[in-house]
């Protein structure tokens, strides 16, 4: 019986268990998909369609990658690689990815009591091989899709500029203040290279935290975890902030700086996993859809001074 057949087979919980191990063995200040910099740091994509996995799959595929060092961000099953022209080496182990199955269901309309068709969505399974275990696959192809050349320090500064946020820069925190509606920051002079991460990095992977906390206004997403987390929403938030984060370093060619802070919150985002197994699905899914937002913004300005 294959994984993606068996009926005791729980893809929320796998999911989970595979993140909180990444979490719990990653090291007091560091987290699981920024540990190691010798892998890819690019958002995964998929071979066959040519388009990034959003939501908690980045999550989980970067988690496999950083587990095994994998150099590539590109990902595929045994027939996207075959259909590829590439061949799964023997012995190879895959990596779990989820997606939604829709179909049609009958459900009875409370008001009528009539039957009515509608549309059911569950989720599935699959697994996925990286580009590092595939004959037939230059790993120096990273990127499929076809992206510009650019200096990821120009592009940040304009992706931070097109989302227009305000930025206030002056003290010794970084935060986003929910009543002045604005984001504050050290000064970037006060941000220093570190082993893993340059001055600048630093700064725009703070700075992508606080707009991720800055996308979420009632104005804009209007992202409330205290319905689904209660008393645990803040620490979620953090999570969503800090993926999010890890998201638009992926787009823009950052690499993330490990924060201090990382330990207070790691704590309660495992003891939220391990009671809830759907908690990080909903916190990668809020930290993807506040990315791409995030993102479009840029996209659009882009768009807007092209046609200028």
């Amino acid at each position: 019986m294959s994984k993606s057949s068996s009926s005791k087979f729980d893809v929320h919980q796998e999911v989970t268990n595979r993140i909180v191990d990444a979490l719990e063995n990653a090291g007091e200040f560091q987290l699981p998909w920024i540990a190691n910099t010798a892998t890819s740091f690019a958002r995964p994509v998929n071979v066959a369609s040519r388009k990034p996995y959003n939501g908690v799959n980045i999550v989980s595929l970067w988690v496999a990658a950083q587990a095994s060092d994998y150099p590539s961000n590109v990902w595929g099953t045994y027939r996207q690689w075959q259909e590829a022209g590439c061949q799964v080496r023997k012995g190879e182990k895959s990596s779990l990815v989820v997606f939604y199955k829709t179909f049609d269901a009958e459900q009875v309309n409370d008001q009528t009591g009539e039957a009515e068709q509608a549309e059911r969505k569950v989720l599935r399974a699959s697994w996925v091989f990286n580009a590092a275990q595939v004959d037939g696959f230059p790993l120096d192809q990273v990127d499929i899709p076809d992206l510009p050349a650019f200096d990821p320090i120009a592009l940040a500064e304009a992706f931070v500029k097109a989302t227009g946020a305000v930025i206030e820069e002056g003290g010794d925190k970084a935060c986003y203040v929910p009543l002045a509606d604005m984001i504050r920051m050290p000064e970037r002079r006060r941000f220093t290279d570190t082993a893993t991460t340059s001055a600048a990095a630093g700064f725009y992977s703070t700075l992508c935290h606080e707009l991720t906390h800055w996308s979420g206004a009632k104005s804009r997403l209007s992202r409330d975890l205290s319905g689904r987390f209660g008393t645990e929403a803040y620490a979620m938030e953090e999570l969503v902030a800090e993926l999010g984060a890890a998201f638009l370093c992926g787009d823009l060619g950052l690499v993330p700086e490990p924060r201090l802070d990382h330990a207070q919150y790691i704590k309660h985002w495992l003891t939220v996993m391990k009671s809830d197994k759907k908690a990080v699905f909903t916190a990668a899914s809020k930290a993807s859809e506040a990315s791409n937002w995030l993102m479009s913004l840029a996209a659009k300005r882009h768009d807007i001074e092209d046609a200028a």
